[in-house]
């Protein structure tokens, strides 16, 4: 028999088509892709060349965009239910807490997996996996949410629950579902590309694992230890397509094709009006121009961010700060060269936080960065819990990406003074994804929220012109 799966990872909201960030050598540019209603009609034209087809979510779906946070998710399951998805997991989706996830569950018509999320009586808070009829061959379909959901993210993500990395859990699932009857296993799995390939290597019988939250484009399948493993970049700019030939319970041939929603691509008109009502209210930010940028503005590098710069720019402005900090986010979609209008400002940071200040020891700063190091580059890959490096403003690090835990930073600068670990600095920063509660004193919010400050900045300075501030360079 025939069997295709389609897709999708890391939407992270963004329901209509908008700008991506390309390659074309070594020059980076921006071209329109995306949107549910151009997703919808790749997947319909699939199952309508194979109506054995299966559509899957790898999560970051319920948060990213203003209109899906302001709702707290709840704009998106009238148009995942149009979808005919079969399941999904998550990270970001748990950032309304799990009441609100819970709730948004309950308006799918699909279930959400995850084997390795359990209520403080160590029930599971989730449907651990799910089984599929595909002819003769039943599919079983394991989910495993991202493990960093109670360790890196804001406390309210996680309350009354705890998260491991799934890796004790899998063997178990698998061999229950293998008892059950299940003929193809298929890992559905939130905790990114480098763990997905460690986890595959350590433990036998997935055949398909459905990666997401590293935000990869692959473009071709890897085979890791008999398993097929796929990702699919983000902001649904790219579905991937993988067709199987499946003789006797088993894969014997198989082809993947990372498709790029681009605008070639007809929109499915049911899901294009759902998408046009949801937008409406929102497209005068789209037509409020806040500034101008002479470069390219994205997010999608480990160590730098142009787009960061912008936001850090901002906030280090509103007062005589040391230093600006803040995560290191993936989503967000590029800023062209051109005009920034606010509706950019809020996919900069759709939460719009307030901005916060602190006083940290330079034995702190070194101490915080090097915990954020080691969980970006860490060897063992299921210790690692990016996002990217944090990104800060004021300083200058000479580091050794090599190097083992506690031992990356070489040298430390701001400006042109070597950072004094007794000395305390003047820090500015946004969220506790920039500064962990458990660093610094007199913490306290200032009078203003991120977008208001990036506004209120580029009314002074209405030409973006600023290079990388972020400043860690390899030695």
């Amino acid at each position: 028999m025939k069997l295709s799966i389609a897709y999708i990872n890391d939407v992270h909201g963004y329901l209509e088509p908008h700008p991506e960030l390309f390659y074309e050598g070594g020059r980076e540019v921006v071209e329109t892709a995306g949107g549910y209603a151009r997703i919808a009609s790749v997947v319909n034209n699939i199952r309508k060349n194979n109506p054995n087809t299966l559509l899957f979510d790898g999560g970051d779906t319920f948060h990213g965009t203003l209109p899906v946070v302001k709702s707290r998710g709840e704009v998106l399951p009238p148009i995942l239910n149009k979808m005919g998805i079969s399941a999904m997991v998550g990270h970001w989706d748990f950032a309304y807490g799990p009441v609100q996830l819970k709730k948004l569950i309950g308006q799918l018509n699909y279930p959400f997996l995850g084997i390795n999320v359990y209520n403080n009586d160590e029930t599971l808070f989730l449907t651990p996996y799910t089984f599929i009829q595909v002819e003769d061959l039943k599919i079983a379909v394991i989910g495993i949410c991202s493990n960093i959901i109670d360790k890196t993210m804001p406390k309210h993500f996680s309350e009354g629950l705890k998260i491991t990395d799934g890796l004790k859990e899998l063997p178990i699932i698998i061999k229950k579902v293998k008892e059950e009857g299940a003929n193809l296993i298929v890992l559905l799995s939130h905790n990114g590309f480098p763990q997905d390939v460690e986890m595959l290597n350590k433990v036998d019988g997935v055949d398909i694992c459905l990666s997401a939250h590293t935000h990869n484009r692959l473009y071709d399948a890897v085979k890791i230890n008999n398993g097929i493993v796929i990702q699919c970049g983000c902001h649904g700019s790219f579905l991937g397509h993988l067709q199987l030939i499946i003789e006797h319970n088993k894969i014997i041939k198989f082809n993947y094709e990372l498709i790029t929603i681009d605008s070639t691509i007809k929109a499915n008109e049911e899901i294009e009006a759902l998408v046009t009502e949801i937008m409406q209210p929102y497209q005068h930010l789209k037509e409020k121009i806040v500034g101008k940028t002479e470069l390219l503005l994205h997010r999608y590098n480990t160590i730098a961010s142009t787009m960061d710069d912008l936001l850090l720019s901002a906030i280090k402005s509103l007062g005589s700060f040391d230093l600006a900090f803040s995560n290191g986010w993936r989503y967000g979609i590029p800023i062209d060269v051109g005009n920034i209008t606010k509706w950019d400002l809020y996919n900069i940071i759709p939460m719009n936080p307030e901005i916060s200040e602190v006083e940290m020891t330079g034995e702190e700063i070194i101490q915080m960065l090097e915990e954020n190091l080691e969980r970006t580059f860490c060897e063992d890959a299921m210790k690692q819990m990016g996002g990217y490096v944090k990104r800060c403003s004021g300083l200058n690090i000479k580091m050794r990406i090599e190097n083992p835990k506690g031992y990356r930073i070489q040298q430390i600068f701001i400006k042109e003074e070597p950072v004094i670990k007794e000395q305390t600095y003047k820090v500015v920063f946004v969220t506790t994804q920039g500064v962990p509660e458990n660093f610094g004193n007199n913490r306290h919010h200032l009078s203003i929220n991120a977008v208001e400050a990036m506004v209120e900045y580029l009314t002074h300075n209405p030409i973006y012109k600023a290079t990388t501030l972020n400043t860690f360079s390899l030695v």
